[in-house]
């Protein structure tokens, strides 16, 4: 009996350093991964960066001045004048409605056992 649980104990020895070994390599798999992945977040905001410069380079007030002087005649701009905004009062708003009158149901309120489905059309050339 001692010998079968000598066996045994070594077998599970083995078992457990195989298990280990292959532990310690997912786990130093998942440590590179973790190092890539955080080595293109930082060339991503790197390149978000310089675009959000380059974005605020081509949209600058002198450049787009220019480019609306340049192209003046296609675009049909004109400077903004007051007369072009119009005056609150002008605006449709919508009435409120008034809190202290009840609510009154002008037409029936159909409910799903009231509904009955309505018949189809035949078609033309079949025999029902």
């Amino acid at each position: 009996m001692r010998p079968l649980l000598y066996v045994l104990s070594a077998v599970a020895v083995m078992g457990l350093a195989f298990w280990a070994y292959r532990q310690n390599y997912a786990t130093q798999d998942s440590l590179k991964e973790v190092a890539r992945l955080q080595r293109e977040i930082g060339a991503l905001h790197e390149a978000l960066g310089m675009q959000q410069a380059e974005w605020a380079y081509e949209n600058r007030p002198a450049r787009l001045r220019e480019l609306t002087l340049l192209n003046f005649d296609k675009l049909n701009l004109l400077p903004m004048t007051p007369e072009q905004f119009g005056a609150v009062g002008e605006v449709a708003m919508p009435q409120p409605v008034a809190a202290s009158a009840p609510m009154q149901i002008t037409q029936p309120v159909e409910t799903a056992a009231t509904l009955k489905p309505k018949p189809k059309p035949a078609q033309k050339g079949t025999t029902p």
